[in-house]
């Protein structure tokens, strides 16, 4: 019995467990409670046998690189999973099986990342920034009537037009000495 013990609080430990990172893309048609239901089924399938996943973004509604099976845009969602690899198996067979999964990439890492993830941090610094507010007013902007126009600029002389401007002085100095 004291063997089968030891043998259980070694599996619990998940200190020995491959970590991998798990991106799914789901139809665009379905709601984002139905995908929050999904990946919570999926996060469940990962804990019943015998894993943990330690982070979960939904990344939203996105376009799509290119069309997957008639579909241009797709729910994004991430997983870090901390489990042995017959669960990764099983999450990927159960994946394959659903329909309303488009998607589906998970790759092994050597650690998991605590932090959000890029797609995260590029959405938290879009809401940093505002919606336009520290552009300035526009009504400090120069006006467009009061910008300087080509017209106004003399045009530089170039070797052939300062060739074609001496030869007209010299057919008016001829003219002038045939006239006296």
């Amino acid at each position: 019995m004291s063997g089968d013990a030891g043998l259980r609080e070694a599996k619990t430990e998940n200190s020995d467990l491959p970590y991998y990172e798990s991106v799914l893309i789901a139809r665009q048609d379905i709601s984002t409670t139905q995908v929050e239901a999904l990946a919570d089924g999926f996060a469940k399938m990962i804990e019943d046998h015998g894993g943990s996943v330690t982070k979960r973004e939904h990344w939203g509604l996105r376009t799509l690189a290119f069309r997957i099976r008639k579909h241009r845009k797709g729910h994004y969602f991430l997983f870090n999973i901390d489990s042995p690899a017959a669960a990764v198996h099983e999450l990927e067979r159960q994946v394959r099986i659903n329909e309303d999964v488009l998607r589906c990439l998970t790759v092994r890492v050597d650690e998991l990342q605590e932090e959000p993830s890029m797609m995260m941090q590029s959405r938290a610094s879009r809401d940093d920034r505002g919606r336009g507010d520290d552009r300035g007013r526009r009504d400090d902007r120069p006006r467009h009537d009061d910008r300087p126009r080509g017209g106004d600029r003399p045009e530089p002389k170039t070797e052939a037009a300062a060739g074609t401007e001496a030869a007209s002085t010299a057919k008016v100095s001829e003219n002038e000495g045939e006239k006296a």
